[in-house]
Order: C-alpha cells, then structure tokens, then sequence
C-alpha cells in the first residue's frame, strides 16, 4: 500500500508536512513519495492527507494516485 506523485505535481510543497511518516520529500521537479514509507495515514487519518491538501487533486484525474 502506498501513493505515488505524478507528472502533474505543481511543486506546490503543500503535502509535505501532512505526511504523519514523512514519506513524502521534495524531488527534483515534483515531490516525491517513499513507498517503502508510506502509508496512506492509515492509522492517522481517515484518509491520505496529502491527497486532500493537494491543489491539483481531481477526482477523475488526480495528482496523487495508488502505486
């Protein structure tokens, strides 16, 4: 179980600190998810917090998607 940050990232930086594991880091162009970190705020949240903070989050074509 993880997520992965598109093409689409915007560089924004707004999901980084919502990481309750920080599995989430600046890349070179878009930010980065760790799978091997991640997991999906189960445990934490409701649901992934960085999807909801995302300003590129669409829900047929979103940024943040299942690895």
């Amino acid at each position: 179980m993880a997520l992965t940050i598109n093409e689409k990232c915007i560089n924004c930086g707004a999901c980084e600190p919502e990481c309750p594991v920080n599995a989430i880091s600046e890349g070179d162009d878009i930010y980065i998810i760790d799978p091997d970190v991640c997991v999906e705020c189960e445990g934490y949240n409701d649901e992934p917090q960085c999807r909801v903070v995302c300003p590129v989050h669409e829900e047929d074509d979103p940024c943040i998607v299942k690895l």
